[in-house]
């Protein structure tokens, strides 16, 4: 039966309270879009049968998510849930299901365990229509759930009415349904937008199947602050945080050391293996993996990197598409572009820049560095002060470094250019032709000496 249950994602709308034109599941936690978890969520539960309504903007949420444009619905009006719904009802059908979970997109904490038992739960009673509502202090901006005379409906915030509709109990809509979509269908078109905000609203089915008779169930999860959606800039901040908070102690409980954790940031499809110790403040984000035995320390940002085992990262280092192998050192104060290699054993020190450029085995460079388009062979040794001069106001090019060359401080090599394997160049030189293997080169100005007058 779970193969013909599918799920609806409802991420069309701007979020007008983020301030901000941009789409509000685009707004980002821990380096991620918000739409990111929910999609995660879901597609760990029902595979490639998760459809997505998109809107405003929906050019900006299809770039974002390239390979997710085939299951998009666009929502060209953004007229409402029930209207979202409705739009996307005949992909539904289309597709052979009988069921279909609707969850928000704005609802990042929301986790798959906890949708799957709530799925569950509805197959389990049969319900036409099922719910999730939860209970707050302050019921804020949210539906309320009113349950009267043995029914259940669900009344927005700015429609309710506390003598038509009883008092206040706390009990909100938390925006996640469970659809039999051959009992819902004809509901549809009798959804109208005779309400003060002028929206076709998803939660009006659940009055009318339950005035039809139909099997409603109203699953209420008491004061779990998961399914909350994200409304504003605040709000964002404090999902993260939660977010935050959940993904660390889960790489703690896996064997994970991680010191000083309330400054350690760690986005969603970072992968750390057990026995790594980090040291906040610290940020990892994207598909950065660091493998056992690693150590990376404070201040440092690391973006799609790819750290070795027995590897240490110094404190105050940026790395971003780089690969570490293992037992390399890096920093303190380095800078890892996208492109850097380093190999086994390797090591840049302070204030070493490097981009498109690999370092190879027990390679050194120690200070104040820039390798850009550069090889560098095993065990060479670059001075301070060396830079690989590769762009000429047009073009990038390359620099080779052959194996245990020694590359004397303060040094310019004007790319393209090639250091043959054990040359040496001479400190403070500027070199514009290729050093052949074995060979001193100098490149600089002869000194002169006078008496001071």
């Amino acid at each position: 039966m779970r193969e013909r249950i599918g799920a609806l994602i409802l991420a069309a709308g701007k979020g007008t309270r983020m301030r901000s034109d941009a789409p509000k599941v685009l707004k980002t936690l821990l380096g991620e879009p918000m739409l990111r978890y929910g999609l995660a969520a879901l597609e760990s539960l029902f595979a490639d049968r998760v459809l997505t309504v998109v809107g405003h903007r929906a050019e900006l949420v299809a770039a974002a998510f390239p390979g997710q444009a085939s299951r998009f619905v666009v929502q060209a009006e953004q007229l409402g849930t029930g209207h979202a719904l409705a739009v996307a009802l005949p992909r539904l059908l289309a597709a052979g299901l009988t069921h279909v979970l609707v969850v928000n997109g704005d609802a990042p904490l929301v986790t798959a365990e906890s949708l799957d038992r709530f799925l569950d739960q509805g197959l389990a009673a049969g319900a036409d229509v099922a719910f999730v509502s939860i209970e707050l202090p302050e019921a804020g901006a949210y539906g309320r759930v009113v349950r009267r005379d043995g029914g259940v409906r669900i009344v927005e915030a700015k429609d309710y009415d506390p003598a038509r509709d009883g008092a206040v109990t706390g009990e909100i809509n938390a925006g996640v349904y469970l659809l039999r979509l051959e009992a819902v269908a004809p509901f549809l078109s009798q959804l109208t937008n005779d309400n003060k905000s002028g929206e076709y609203y998803i939660t009006d089915l659940v009055g009318l199947a339950a005035g039809a008779g139909l099997s409603v169930l109203a699953v209420n999860r008491g004061p779990d602050p998961a399914y909350l959606g994200i409304n504003s800039p605040r709000e964002l901040v404090v999902a993260e945080e939660a977010l935050r908070r959940r993904i660390v102690e889960a790489h703690q409980d896996a064997g994970v050391v991680i010191r000083a954790a309330d400054g350690v940031r760690i986005g969603p499809d970072v992968v750390l293996a057990p026995g790594v110790e980090l040291c906040g403040p610290l940020e990892l984000y994207g598909a950065t993996a660091i493998a056992a035995g690693a150590t990376v320390c404070s201040h440092g940002v690391l973006v799609d990197a790819a750290i070795g085992e027995n590897v240490t990262v110094h404190p105050f280092c940026h790395l971003e598409g780089a690969r570490v192998a293992a037992g390399c050192q890096v920093g303190p104060y380095a800078r890892l572009r996208p492109g850097a290699v380093l190999e086994a054993g390797a090591r840049v020190g302070n204030f070493v820049e490097m981009k498109k450029s690999t370092l190879g085995p027990g390679a050194k460079a120690g200070h104040l560095t820039y390798l850009g388009d550069a090889t560098v062979g095993a065990g060479a040794n670059i001075g301070a002060g060396t830079i690989t001069c590769n762009y000429d106001g047009v073009h990038k090019h390359k620099t080779v470094i052959g194996q245990r060359a020694f590359i004397g401080s303060n040094s310019a090599l004007v790319a393209p250019v090639t250091i043959g394997e054990g040359a040496l160049v001479g400190a403070g030189s500027v070199i514009t032709s290729d050093v052949p293997d074995g060979a001193l080169a100098l490149g600089r100005g002869r000194q002169v000496t006078k008496t001071r007058k």
